[in-house]
């Protein structure tokens, strides 16, 4: 839960950042920015402000920049400012207007209805240099194994909003399906990013897997396991999404290993977003699931002594992604 600093509590799961005190400097109005976690700019958002007997006394979309303004005068006095936006928390603080007619919000940080969030929508590209794809394996029923893919890319696309949605897909553009509701109202729940068309599509080249032990790989390749001659790739491609919990998804979606094609969900954590040395926009995952190894016909194992097996039936699959926003990688 986030908090409003200034002279009043937040209500929502959101915060505003800034004094919540009048500026009496820079004209009259209202002033203010509205962002999301990760510093976007919410372009639907809609502030209203009421005075003490809880009139309504203004009420102002903000623009394109996630920004607040307003030019005419307000009488002086204290003020409830409250912020929504459809598929975001609700937040609401105090502001005290001064003799000259100005007040100032600062910085309004909006979180996700339920706490769940997602990139800005568009295309985000898989970086194989900065990502990770690991497996862990017991051995022996007393230590681990851990093997990687070296090879592998992929593509994950934010829808920007069921039909109808007006997003644009750049930093914070999320459209929705709905109007922006009023003070207090956080509009419709048609969903700011239309989870259920957003997807993600990889692909992983057999043959790369590396466990550190030349003739370990040599035995993972061969029939016994991957038979990286008859089924050089691995693919994954998502069906849906469904929220699990703050900046968590559960990722639905069809696993083809080893010619078996397998229904595989992905615990799916957001770690966030920021800018890279090279201009671009990254957004940070992190992935895990369990894979049966009988379930994609890789029936293989040696019985060492009393039952226990050299090697483990059951896979932990641990993915740590970056993606970059837009269609290609940069240039490096």
């Amino acid at each position: 839960m986030g908090r409003a600093v200034g002279t009043g509590g937040a209500v929502g799961a959101g915060r505003a950042v800034g004094t919540g005190r009048a500026v009496g400097t820079g004209g009259t109005g209202l002033r203010g920015q509205v962002r999301t976690r990760d510093g976007w700019a919410v372009q639907h958002a809609v502030v209203t402000m009421t005075d003490m007997s809880g009139t309504q006394v203004l009420r102002q979309d903000a623009d394109e920049n996630g920004s607040v303004r307003t030019d005419a005068a307000l009488a002086p006095g204290p003020y409830t400012v409250v912020v929504t936006a459809v598929g975001y928390a609700p937040v609401a603080s105090t502001a005290l207007v001064t003799a000259s007619g100005r007040a100032e919000v600062g910085t309004v940080v909006l979180a996700r209805q339920g706490g769940v969030e997602l990139p800005p929508p568009g295309a985000w590209s898989l970086d194989p240099a900065h990502s990770a794809v690991s497996a862990v394996a017991q051995h022996l029923g007393i230590s681990s194994v851990r093997g990687r893919f070296t090879e592998f890319g992929g593509r994950i696309e934010i829808a920007a909003g069921a039909a109808g949605a007006a997003a644009t897909g750049s930093a914070g553009g999320t459209g929705s399906t709905g109007g922006t509701g009023g003070a207090g109202s956080t509009g419709s729940t048609g969903g700011a990013y239309g989870v259920e068309a957003s997807r993600v599509d990889a692909v992983i080249n057999a043959a790369s897997i590396d466990t550190g032990n030349a003739l370990r790989d040599k035995h993972l390749k061969s029939p016994d396991f991957l038979d990286v001659e008859r089924f050089p790739e691995i693919t994954y491609s998502s069906t849906g999404l469904t929220p699990a919990g703050p900046d968590r998804w559960t990722v639905h979606g069809q696993l083809s290993l080893h010619g078996v094609v397998r229904e595989v969900d992905l615990d799916l954590s957001y770690l966030g977003t920021g800018p890279d040395p090279w201009g671009g926009v990254r957004a940070a995952f992190r992935a895990t699931t369990e894979l049966h190894r009988e379930d994609f016909a890789m029936n293989y194992n040696q019985v060492v002594q009393a039952g226990i097996s050299a090697i483990g039936t059951t896979l932990r699959v641990e993915l740590d992604i970056q993606a970059v926003q837009g269609e290609s990688l940069p240039s490096v």
